[in-house]
Formats: structure tokens, sequence, C-alpha cells
């Protein structure tokens, strides 16, 4: 779809995201007792129903267009809806229930699919105390509305927001907790961070392997022009990794990169060079022409 149907994409997602937010605060209010004018709850669901039928209108013709492309009726319906929710929009709520989940695997004193054979080392150190003493200040500032704020209705609606808020801070750090790096048995460096970002390197890919502490500016993945991926953590990495030719690998938020040299944090980073550059492992393949790495797609940062 172009033109018409670009603009009609851009106002079924403004209408999505302008009436989200008014729809959660009347769930807030119902649920906290609040009485609400029945006048009110009939706009407000009439609203909802329009949403949807513009949605449904906007949506349908991409829908038809892959059935007639040949696709099954489920492959066209997700089609149909990425083409509606941006891939930035997607990808968060994605990592937040993979974060979720990981909450339950800490609880559990689990980890999130540890293959046999392979070793694993944690990376959240740096992070741990900040991770903790914000999470202190989150729950004073809920107390301390709950003892100022006098209105029930701005109280409740705080009190979601603020225990929501809560819950996912825990929920991030249980993700680093319980999705250490991993070197497997074969040789391969399997990168992560919690349920944002994950890479996997073959063993014949990786070069040289060397503890090597440097403090990168930027945020969490940072990729400088010469091909080199910073994945920092407390602003920080330790282990510094020479690849053979460059990997992909996907940001946060969807936009696509690659790098021939990887440099990452571990809490003990000899033992993780140790690990990569040990007898037996799968060696690197044979010196050959240089590879040119695809050129990132457009989207939006990382």
């Amino acid at each position: 779809m172009r033109g018409g149907g670009t603009a009609g994409l851009r106002v079924a997602r403004g209408a999505v995201w302008a009436v989200l937010p008014a729809e959660v605060v009347l769930l807030v209010c119902l649920v906290a007792g609040v009485r609400v004018p029945g006048a009110v709850l009939l706009g407000a669901e009439a609203l909802v129903l329009g949403v949807f039928a513009l949605d449904a209108y906007v949506v349908w013709p991409l829908y038809a267009a892959r059935r007639r492309a040949g696709d099954g009726r489920r492959e066209a319906g997700l089609s149909a809806v990425r083409g509606l929710v941006p891939v930035a929009v997607r990808r968060l709520v994605v990592h937040e229930f993979r974060a979720l989940h990981s909450l339950g695997l800490w609880v559990l004193r689990r980890r999130h699919r540890m293959p046999e054979g392979a070793r694993a080392f944690s990376y959240t150190e740096p992070q741990t105390g900040i991770m903790y003493a914000f999470l202190f200040v989150s729950v004073l500032e809920t107390v301390v509305l709950a003892l100022v704020i006098p209105w029930p209705l701005v109280h409740a609606i705080l009190l979601v927001v603020d225990g929501y808020g809560i819950v996912i801070v825990l929920a991030l750090h249980a993700a680093c907790v319980t999705r250490p790096h991993l070197v497997e048995a074969d040789g391969s460096l399997r990168l992560r961070y919690g349920a944002l970002f994950s890479l996997r390197v073959p063993g014949a890919l990786i070069a040289a392997a060397r503890v090597e502490r440097r403090f990168p500016d930027g945020g969490l993945v940072r990729v400088d022009e010469d091909g080199t991926l910073d994945l920092a953590v407390g602003s920080q990495t330790t282990v510094t990794v020479e690849l053979t030719e460059p990997v992909e690998f996907v940001r946060p938020l969807g936009r696509r990169g690659s790098a021939r040299t990887l440099r990452f944090h571990a809490d003990d980073p000899r033992a993780a060079v140790a690990a990569l550059t040990a007898p037996g492992r799968a060696s690197p393949s044979p010196p050959g022409p240089e590879r040119t790495a695809p050129p990132s797609m457009p989207g939006l940062p990382g």
C-alpha cells in the first residue's frame, strides 16, 4: 500500500496510541472502585470500537494482499499486524514479556537455555548496586506519594504505575542474571544482555580473545565505524574478541548491524578468555578474502 494506504496506517497507529492510555486510566478507575458516569463509559467504548473499525479498515487490504500472494491465514494476519504496529513497539513488547518470564526463572533459580556442556559467565556485577538503588528509590517514591496525595483516583493510578515499574525493574535485572554469556561446548560464543540483546558467534570465526578493560561512550550497544561492537555494562567492557569475518546482529529496537571485533563485559574476564582460547575448541577457519559486511538496514536507532 502506498499513498493513501501509508497515510491510513499513520492515522490508525496514531488513533491506537491516543486511545490506549485513556482506556488504561478508565480500567484503573473501575478497578479502584471509582464511580464513572454511564455516559463516559458509553463514549469510551464507542471510541474504542471506532478505533478497532478504523484498524480493520486499514489492515484488511494488507491481509487480502498477502492472501492473494499465497500466504496462509495465520501468516497473512501476522503480516498485516506487522504493517500496523511499528517494529520498535513490537520488539519492546516482546522484550517486556521475556523479562517477566525471566523474573519467574530467577525466583525458581533457573537459567534460560543452557546447552549441555556450556559455560556461563555473568556480567551483572557493575550494575547490581545501581539496580537495587533504583529499586529502593522507586519503592520509597511509591510510599511517599501514597501518603501525600489525597485524591483517591490519582493515588490509585500512580499506585498501579509505580507498582508495575518496580516489577519491571526487578524483571530487567532478573533477565540479566538468568541469561548470562555462554561459551558452548563447540567453542561458540553467545553474547547476551538480558532479553534485549543476543548474538551467537560460531567458534570457527573466533581468531583471538584477550582481557582488555575499556570504558566506551554511548549506550548499551555501540558500533564504531571500524566495525567494533561494544556491549557495555556499567559503561565498561573487559573482554575483546577478534573475528575472522564480520557477524550480523540485531539491536534491541530492530536495527541491524555487523561487527568484526566484539568488546563485552564479563565479571570474570580471565575465565571467559580462557574458555574462548582453550585447546580443543573449534579452530578458526583459514584466512581468505575479506568479506564485505552488508550495510545496516535503516530504521529507528537501536
